[in-house]
This record gives C-alpha cells, sequence and structure tokens, in this order.
C-alpha cells in the first residue's frame, strides 16, 4: 500500500512538474488584460466571438508546439535562433518591441487591478477604502520579493498557485451567472457582429492568445527545462494542456460577462463594472470570487512580464539566467515601479489593456515567418526540419494571423 502510494505521489509530481512551463503561459496569457478584454467581448456582442477564442488557441497551439520543437532541437532559444541565423539588429528590434509591451501591460494590469480593488472596497461601506497606490505598493512589494529571493521553480510554483486559484475564480463566476446552453453553442458560428468597432475586440482577443511575448517566454521555459527529443511528446502534452485550459477560462470570463453585463445591457468603462453587475444578480460571494479572479490573473500576468527581460538580455549575450546579478535587480526594480503610473496620475487602464492586446496580431505574422523559415532549414533542425503537415499548419497559422493583423488594422482605423 505504501509502496503504491509512493509511485502515485512520485508519478503526480512528475506529472506536475511536466505541466509547469504550460501553467506559466496561462498566467502570462490570462493576465488582466486578457480579462478586460474578454469581458468587454462578452458585454459588447455575447458569446457571439468564442469563435475568434477558439480558433486564436488553437492556431496558437501550433505555433507554440512548433517553437518549442525548434527550441528543443535547435539546443537554442527562438531568440538565439533569429540573432545567429537572421541579424542582431533585428534580435535588438525584437527585444525593444516586447520591452515596449512589457512597459504597456505592467502599467495597465496594475492599473486595473488597483482601480477594481479601490472601488470594490467602497462598495462594501467598509470605515476605510483600499487606496490604489497602497495596493500597488502591496502588490509590487510582493512580486518584486518573489524575484529578489527567488529561483527558477520557485517562480514556476508561485505562478501555478495564482493561475490555479484564477481558474477556479473565473469558471466557478461562469457557472454562477447560468448562462444557457444554446447561447454559447451559437459563438461557435462564425460571424462579425454589428455594434461598436467589433474588430477592435477581436483583435484584442487574438492579441492576448496569440502574442509574441508568449511565443518567446515559452522558448526559454523549454530550453530552461532541459527537454531533448525524447521529451517532445511531453512538451505537446504540456502545450495542450495549456492551452485548453486557456480556452476554457477565457470563454468563462465572456460567459459570466454576458450573462450580466449583456443581458442587462450594460457596456464596460472599467473592469468593476462586472463586479457591480454580478453582485445583484449572483451574489456577493460570486462579486469576491471575480475580484480574486482578476487579481490572481494580474499577479500572474505581471510577474512573467518582470522575468521576461532579464531572459532576452542573457539569451541575446548567450550567458546563464543568473538573475540574482546587480543589474538585472536594478532592471527589473525599474520596470516595476512603472506599476506606480495609472494609481499616481490617473488614466484609463481598460483603453490601455486592449489596446496593449491588440498591438500583437501586426507583430505575429512576422514572428511566424522566421519561425518557418528557421524551421526548414537543415543546419538548425537537421532531420527533424518541418514534413508537409507541419508546414501546412504554420500556412493556415500565417494565414489566420495576417487576417487578424487586418482586422486589428481596422480596430485601430475606428478608435
Amino acid at each position: 500500500m505504501y509502496d503504491n502510494y509512493v509511485t502515485l505521489k512520485s508519478r503526480l509530481t512528475s506529472f506536475f512538474s511536466s505541466i509547469l512551463p504550460g501553467i506559466f503561459i496561462i498566467g502570462y496569457i490570462v493576465g488582466t488584460g486578457s480579462v478586460t478584454t474578454m469581458i468587454s467581448s462578452g458585454a459588447r456582442y455575447g458569446m457571439s466571438l468564442i469563435w475568434a477564442l477558439l480558433l486564436s488557441c488553437i492556431f496558437s497551439l501550433v505555433i507554440i508546439i512548433a517553437t518549442s520543437k525548434l527550441t528543443i532541437v535547435s539546443g537554442k532559444t527562438l531568440f538565439f535562433n533569429i540573432k545567429n541565423n537572421f541579424s542582431g539588429w533585428i534580435a535588438l528590434a525584437l527585444m525593444g518591441g516586447l520591452l515596449l509591451t512589457m512597459i504597456a501591460s505592467v502599467i495597465g494590469v496594475m492599473g486595473v487591478m488597483t482601480e477594481v480593488l479601490y472601488d470594490w472596497s467602497k462598495s462594501l461601506d467598509l470605515s476605510f477604502t483600499l487606496h490604489p497606490v497602497i495596493t500597488a505598493l502591496i502588490f509590487i512589494g510582493l512580486l518584486y520579493y518573489l524575484f529578489w529571493i527567488g529561483s527558477h521553480n520557485l517562480f514556476l510554483n508561485a505562478l501555478a498557485i495564482m493561475v490555479a486559484i484564477m481558474v477556479i475564480s473565473f469558471i466557478s463566476t461562469a457557472f454562477l451567472s447560468r448562462l444557457e446552453p444554446v447561447d454559447i453553442a451559437q459563438g461557435f458560428i462564425p460571424n462579425i457582429p454589428q455594434g461598436d468597432n467589433p474588430y477592435f475586440i477581436i483583435a484584442g482577443m487574438v492579441g492576448t492568445t496569440m502574442a509574441s511575448v508568449v511565443l518567446v517566454s515559452r522558448s526559454i521555459l523549454v530550453h530552461e527545462k532541459k527537454w531533448t527529443t525524447v521529451d517532445l511528446r511531453v512538451q505537446n502534452r504540456d502545450a495542450i494542456i495549456s492551452m485548453t485550459i486557456t480556452f476554457l477560462v477565457s470563454m468563462a470570463i465572456i460567459a459570466a460577462a454576458t450573462g450580466t453585463l449583456h443581458r442587462q445591457g450594460l457596456m464596460v468603462d472599467n473592469a468593476i463594472d462586472m463586479v457591480v453587475a454580478l453582485e445583484p444578480f449572483a451574489g456577493r460571494f460570486a462579486a469576491a470570487l471575480f475580484i480574486v479572479g482578476i487579481i490572481c490573473a494580474g499577479l500572474s500576468s505581471i510577474f512573467p512580464n518582470l522575468l521576461l527581460l532579464p531572459w532576452l538580455i542573457c539569451d541575446y549575450t548567450d550567458q546563464e539566467r543568473e538573475l540574482r546579478q546587480t543589474k538585472f535587480r536594478v532592471m527589473v526594480f525599474l520596470l516595476a515601479i512603472l506599476g506606480f503610473f495609472v494609481p499616481l496620475f490617473g488614466g484609463k487602464p481598460v483603453v490601455i489593456m486592449i489596446a496593449s492586446q491588440a498591438i500583437s496580431p501586426v507583430i505575429m505574422p512576422l514572428l511566424i515567418i522566421v519561425v518557418i523559415i528557421l524551421m526548414n532549414k537543415r543546419d538548425v533542425m537537421g532531420q527533424a526540419k518541418n514534413d508537409m503537415f507541419m508546414n501546412l499548419c504554420l500556412i493556415m497559422t500565417l494565414i489566420f494571423s495576417v487576417y487578424m493583423c487586418y482586422i486589428a488594422l481596422m480596430g485601430f482605423a475606428k478608435v
């Protein structure tokens, strides 16, 4: 009996360890920006854009599997392969673009989290309110402390806890909103709904899943895991699990917004609108669950953003990812304190977040082309270079990405 227990525990530990890179990706994708975009989609258009979410998750899975295979077979990260096989200037330009995305994400995510907590605390008739500057200080302090003391495994385990709480919170809230199954089913039929700039929302939905930052960080995580070609099936399983959970959680957020905001004809101006609409409809407990989900989504999204810049620099210079170096601690500190921007100076974090998500589809086609070229180079992939089926999947992914780029540009033109 004891031996069976030890064997089961060992298998569960091994399985959990094998999906940690995927959990990291879930945490990055389903951040407060994604939550805001999904709420906006559900509030304005109900479940009618589920098809766009599903397609983006499927094609994201294709490019994630391809990027991971490239990393495993070549033994180098995507970023390092770009530098070595194309140009250092291209790699630096990519780093600059990713840095802008990280800055916008840190500012917007922290703004949404602190705004939600402040407005929610006012609605509770407490003798005090959770001031945005104070909550920003607590969150930034917590994340920077984790970075200061942490190792790679601690980072992944901390994110796993945040993601688990987030998943439970959002899926529970969706059930409490009591949406009809027929409404969900209709969302899988592709159509562009009428209304106030659906293109911008679609671009944001796709941008949060098919994000260039996700591909770069995925490659780094796979490289850090030291997987080899014998682990390709494990990598594929990890990618499938991560994108399946991403789709289910994102759909749950849209469903919750559809069952509350859309049903009442309400539009989202701030993330707190969802909580305000949810409480009388599903109760204070459901509202509290959604708040917890937003906070965990925000923390699990900011943390990878803080880690990514040092990782990229280590990749570019081909050095060990030793993040306890003073230069990296200073760098991460400067990036982290940008989270005070909205609490101190104000602004509309919802607009910042959706815009930052909508930028990604503009960059993604170029990155997919780079991956296709690299995976068909024999001096990079050897005998494992792409077969016809994988090339077909990547070309379909590229076509979808180009179309989403067109949708994003149409959305920006109408803003």
